[in-house]
């Protein structure tokens, strides 16, 4: 995967941070928020004005992260207000590159040929991994936040008052509750599947799967009564998930060696899946091609001559628009 340290990239493996067997995510550097005026965000942080044609949204359709700002972006109906990019789906020794010939859109902005380019731009001698998402600003030419929870909260609300469509994915009166379901899940299933893909140790991948699927057991049994998470419809705990359960069968189970039970197993779980992916707005930025070719063709440490499987039949694959660009 690499990494920069003092503004020069380096390149890596995807098991790099996994020293001891267990995988470490380390946390995102750009933590700027963007409000209505530009009034300190949530936390006090600093901000900037929301403006239409301001800010840009550097993604990978393959990345659940960056596919969760896609999604806030497509539900509030903000496509005119900030562009996207698209990296190309593999990342090997240079990481996300911004090659054309597998879907990737190139750099628009500043004709970058590599996303650490960005990160030297906006920071120079920048320490760190070279993430998506990212959102950029163009008036002031840097990074304002790569942090996905963080900048889809940014999405629910900053642009409602340019145009943003109605709809509140972290609404007031449940927020202690999806707080505390999304910490259970990005520990035990967002990261759970990375903490077991990328273990290098026996007991760190069981000490990831095991939490992983009883993480998995536990949402089957709260969704068998109900459509969403919290409430009585979608929040971001649902999106959340959703970024996770739509590349389970298709490359945790057999990529990441999460192959206890498939999502096609826990049929509530699956509901949630197709029920999310009946919105036309949230099947359109899922991208199947990207998502496989990336994680099979990009950890050769994993999958050395990076094959990608021609499966496995997926049964909600009708539901996503075809054909794909």
């Amino acid at each position: 995967m690499g990494k920069m340290i003092d503004g020069v990239w380096h390149a890596g493996k995807v098991t790099e941070d996994s020293a001891d067997g267990s995988f470490k995510r380390q946390d995102s550097g750009f933590r700027d928020w963007i409000t209505a005026d530009g009034s300190p965000g949530p936390d006090g942080q600093s901000a900037r004005p929301a403006a239409p044609g301001r800010y840009h949204l550097y993604v990978s359709y393959a990345c659940p992260w960056a596919h969760r700002a896609l999604i806030l972006r497509a539900l509030k109906g903000l496509e005119d207000a900030i562009a996207v990019s698209v990296v190309d789906p593999v990342m090997l020794d240079d990481g996300w590159t911004f090659a054309t010939d597998r879907g990737g859109t190139g750099d628009p902005l500043h004709g970058s040929d590599f996303l650490w380019q960005l990160y030297a731009r906006a920071r120079p001698g920048y320490s760190g991994k070279v993430t998506v998402p990212v959102l950029w600003d163009r008036d002031t030419d840097t990074i304002v936040n790569n942090e996905s929870a963080e900048i889809i909260r940014i999405l629910n609300t900053a642009f409602d008052h340019l145009g943003g469509a109605p709809g509140d994915y972290y609404p007031a009166d449940h927020r202690a509750e999806i707080d505390a379901i999304n910490a259970d899940v990005y520990d035990t299933v967002n990261n759970g599947v990375y903490k077991a893909g990328f273990a290098t140790t026996q007991q760190a991948y069981e000490d990831a799967v095991r939490p992983l699927f009883a993480t998995l057991d536990r949402l089957e049994r709260r969704l068998a009564s109900r459509d969403w998470l919290v409430g009585d419809a979608m929040t971001e705990a649902d999106i959340r998930l959703f970024t996770t359960l739509v590349r389970f069968d298709a490359v945790y189970h057999g990529h990441f060696k999460c192959n206890v039970r498939r999502i096609q197993d826990y049929p509530a779980l699956e509901s949630l899946l197709e029920r999310m992916l009946a919105d036309h707005r949230i099947a359109a930025t899922v991208h199947l091609d990207h998502i496989k070719t990336h994680y099979y063709a990009s950890h050769r440490d994993l999958n050395p001559c990076g094959i990608v499987p021609v499966g496995p039949d997926l049964p909600w694959a009708h539901l996503l628009p075809s054909p794909r660009a």
